[in-house]
């Protein structure tokens, strides 16, 4: 199955491809090559948007594992996205690209609250925006804040770079016999629990009829190729 024709999309990138070969934090160097990943997509005449997650630099789940309580411990890791999103703002302007940021959670001194009509008309400008701090709420992981922000710019996809390049039956790092699909519906995602993202984002996708566009954001290029309909990737969308 093709790619579904699209002029905007969202971009959602998790918080450790930001960490590059590192363990922890953000590879300046790996930032940049991600900036020039998303200059590409938007030269081809994209209107693109961006969230990116905060597991690089702290996990709210992780953080109430550890005996933090979770509303602070997701507040902390709406914090660590901003973080990451003023990382890839900073790259995206040192490549000629110009940027804003819009936070769910106001702190005007760095980024601007989000305002939707004012992002879209930062998107019709040809500027890129880039969506921090998820909802704004605790208990709502980044991928639920990609699908809200997809459903509110109405997005025609969303596409999610991860360090697998689709969807599998089963987790492709722990079994080499797993199963890449090319194309998989919503249904079948939330039955067998697959972990593409939270079943809240792959919930509200289904609703608002955004395809899923599952890829691996490790392999250089890799953003226009799908874009392009030619890369690696698995498509969730309706039957």
């Amino acid at each position: 199955m093709s790619m579904p024709t699209i002029k905007r999309v969202l971009l959602k990138l998790s918080g450790e491809v930001l960490m590059g070969e590192q363990e922890y934090g953000i590879d300046p160097a790996y930032v940049a090559r991600l900036a020039e990943e998303v200059k590409a997509a938007k030269d081809t005449g994209l209107e693109v948007c961006l969230v990116i997650g905060g597991g690089n630099i702290f996990r709210g789940v992780a953080g109430a594992a550890r005996g933090l309580d979770r509303t602070t411990g997701d507040y902390m890791g709406m914090l660590a996205t901003v973080m990451n999103a003023l990382a890839m703002q900073n790259a995206l302007e040192q490549v000629g690209v110009q940027t804003r940021v819009q936070s769910a959670i106001p702190m005007s001194s760095v980024c601007e609250p989000y305002i939707r009509r004012r992002a879209e008309r930062h998107l019709e400008k040809g500027r890129i925006v880039i969506f921090a701090a998820g909802t704004g709420n605790p208990f709502f992981t980044t991928d639920t804040g990609a699908a809200l922000r997809a459903a509110e710019m109405n997005c025609d996809a969303l596409l999610k770079g991860t360090s697998v390049d689709g969807v599998y039956d089963s987790d492709p790092k722990h079994n080499p016999e797993a199963t890449r699909f090319d194309a998989i519906s919503y249904d079948h995602v939330l039955s067998q629990n697959l972990k593409v993202m939270d079943a809240t984002a792959v919930a509200l996708c289904r609703e608002n009829d955004i395809p899923i566009v599952v890829f691996s954001i490790r392999e250089k290029g890799n953003v226009a190729r799908v874009l392009s309909g030619e890369g690696v990737q698995t498509i969730v969308q309706k039957d």
